[in-house]
């Protein structure tokens, strides 16, 4: 089984440009992306539809990580994901090139969270997002304890080729 991701250059340009905003005591900024998903065979394929900034106010004033959501933050997000019934990532950028990981803090914090997602959208897989400045991590929900990595990342720009037999 593969979880692969594809999603519009525009709407990653957009995340990007949000996640590499300043904030006034984080140091990094978080955000959730809504998406469809499908599966063929076995593969599953992620369609990131919008996205949602966590809102300044709702970060949490902790030192000791880059960046804390209040539960204002985690509200808005189920709330979010249950009138849209859509698959729900959290994502965050770690900056630099190459493949990102996930932190201890970043895997801590998602075995918390991520299951609430499924009191809302049981139906749905959920998951989270680390992006480097070229590349990407994920890691799919299937439920609440079935966890995959998405193992493939796809930015689907404005070029378009026809191609066939005519």
């Amino acid at each position: 089984m593969i979880a692969s991701l594809k999603m519009t250059q525009a709407l990653l340009a957009a995340i990007r440009a949000d996640l590499d905003r300043r904030h006034a005591f984080a140091h990094e900024r978080v955000g959730f992306i809504s998406a469809g998903i499908s599966g063929v065979g076995d593969d599953i394929l992620i369609l990131p539809r919008a996205y949602m900034p966590v809102a300044d106010e709702d970060y949490l004033h902790d030192p000791s990580v880059g960046a804390m959501m209040g539960p204002d933050a985690i509200r808005k997000a189920l709330e979010w994901c249950m009138r849209q019934g859509h698959v729900m990532l959290h994502v965050h950028t770690h900056g630099g090139k190459g493949v990102p990981g996930f932190s201890a803090v970043d895997i801590r914090e998602y075995v918390k969270f991520i299951p609430d997602f499924f009191k809302v959208t049981p139906q749905s897989a959920h998951g989270a997002l680390v992006l480097s400045h070229d590349a990407a991590r994920g890691q799919l929900w299937l439920d609440r304890k079935t966890q995959m990595p998405i193992e493939s990342f796809v930015e689907v720009g404005a070029s378009l080729r026809k191609w066939g037999t005519k």
